[in-house]
């Protein structure tokens, strides 16, 4: 049997939170789901209901493996029961990055934990400076992070703004103080701050700087 990989460690003595383990149905299924399926923990990434015409109704979901980052996609029959992933809940707050990992702290207790790159994946250009997210913990190995639903950056490279032009429909690329890149009305200029969210990564609003 292949090892699992080793995604990040805790520094410290404290637990982190209890495991969240239950049995569920397709009833239960939500993004952001923790299960396991084939003996792997895997999030639910997308889902939809379809119910046919013919034939009996199911779930098609997207899910993300927690231990390799792979996507599959998977039917899963309405009433079909499965296993909630064992896993466990950290609320941390990101201080650094360290070579290919990123270093977050539990507020309350000083505890440290080291994510590898890969489990924090494509979040990374959204991390900014003591942002709280949730790490999630498997088996010992933080093997994935989920932000807040939005955060508040400022505008550090684009176009130069349109004066008057107020169109939110019409849009620019813009450089965000994390080092992502999203689209943003034309109106918006370099050193201005913004609302982004999170899991579309697309311009909110326009903010007074905080």
């Amino acid at each position: 049997m292949n090892a699992e990989p080793s995604l990040g460690k805790w520094q410290g003595t404290a637990a982190p939170l209890g495991p969240l383990w239950s049995e569920m149905d397709t009833s239960d299924i939500k993004k952001g789901l923790k299960m396991m399926l084939d003996g792997q923990p895997f999030t639910v990434v997308e889902f939809q209901f379809v119910k046919p015409g013919k034939g009996q109704a199911f779930t098609r979901t997207k899910m993300k493996n927690l231990l390799t980052g792979g996507v599959i996609e998977r039917n899963l029959r309405s009433g079909e029961k499965f296993e909630a992933a064992d896993v466990e809940e950290r609320s941390v707050q990101y201080i650094y990055p360290d070579g290919e990992m990123y270093v977050f702290m539990d507020a309350n207790t000083g505890e440290q934990i080291s994510v590898n790159s890969e489990a924090v994946g494509e979040d990374a250009d959204l991390l900014t400076d003591g942002i709280n997210v949730n790490v999630t913990v498997y088996k010992g190995n933080p093997v994935g992070i989920s932000l807040p639903p939005h955060i508040t950056v400022e505008i550090t490279e684009t176009e130069p703004g349109a004066k008057g032009d107020t169109a939110s429909n019409v849009t620019k690329p813009a450089k965000i103080s994390t080092g992502a890149t999203i689209q943003v009305p034309l109106f918006i200029a370099e050193g201005e701050w913004v609302k982004v969210d999170t899991r579309t990564r697309s311009y909110l609003e326009r903010v007074k700087n905080p």
